[in-house]
């Protein structure tokens, strides 16, 4: 996660060295979140609000956007991914293939993708340890080819996207910042705010909008679908009463077809 502070950060001296393996399945203190650098535990701080909104938020528009384009791809937080051997990393949000995050589901064990499995983009959120995300695991998305990697840091207000990380020097990367529109460099008709990210809704709000949008969408169609049942209607009306004027001018013997 993105929300650390390196201060509170700390390995856990109570436990040994671990590996990648025992690292899967290692039952720490309850509630809490660890990633594992070099064979070491790392505990995980609580994040801010501003984080977990950021990070839901951001989630959230993910997946709207590949449902709208009916990609086979979900966005997942709290889960890792193996940068070295006994490294795995943990981003704040990560999006993926359908079918790995299902095989991520089934599998026994911590949530982790492994050097086989790609995520198509990382997200990290900073906080006062920024320098791990602007150095360290750019460095480390890059070595195991993650082919974007989003640094959203709201105290310098940016949005750092990286993208081609087979670059002589790493990752290549484009700046975004307020006033400007972020977009993915793989998904370009991605489009978001960046004062939007920093101030985030709450998905719960965007979900209520939404159902709002929808019932004035249905309640359109259902006005529409109203009136050219009325129009349907008065049509129907003016045929009956024209049959029956002709029938009324034939009983009285007059051709109504040559009035």
């Amino acid at each position: 996660m993105g929300n650390r502070d390196m201060t509170q950060l700390k390995t856990d001296i109570s436990t040994p060295t671990l590996t990648f393996e025992e690292y899967l399945h290692y039952q720490g203190k309850p509630d809490v979140i660890y990633e594992l650098y070099r064979g070491q535990l790392i505990e995980m701080a609580t994040p801010s609000g501003l984080h977990s909104r950021i990070c839901k938020f951001l989630t959230s528009q993910f997946e709207r956007y590949f449902v709208s384009q009916d990609l086979p791809l979900v966005a997942m937080e709290v889960t890792g991914v193996q940068t070295e051997d006994h490294t795995s990393r943990i981003p704040d949000v990560l999006v993926c293939s359908v079918e790995l995050a299902e095989r991520i589901c089934i599998r026994k064990g911590a949530g982790v993708f492994n050097f086989d499995e790609k995520p198509v983009i990382v997200v990290e959120v900073t906080s006062d340890n920024w320098r791990e995300d602007y150095i360290r695991k750019r460095a480390e998305y890059a070595l195991v080819n993650i082919p974007e990697y989003w640094i959203v840091d709201p105290n310098k207000s940016k949005i750092q996207v990286c993208f081609n990380p087979n670059n002589d020097k790493g990752y290549e990367d484009l700046e975004f910042l307020p006033g400007q529109d972020l977009h993915s460099v793989q998904f370009p008709d991605f489009i978001l705010p960046v004062n939007r990210v920093f101030s985030p809704p709450l998905v719960t709000d965007l979900i209520r909008a939404e159902q709002a949008e929808r019932k004035q969408l249905e309640q359109r169609a259902e006005d529409e679908r109203q009136r050219a049942e009325d129009e349907r209607q008065r049509a129907e009306d003016e045929r009956q009463r024209a049959d029956r004027l002709a029938q009324r001018l034939r009983e009285m013997g007059i051709d109504p077809d040559a009035v």
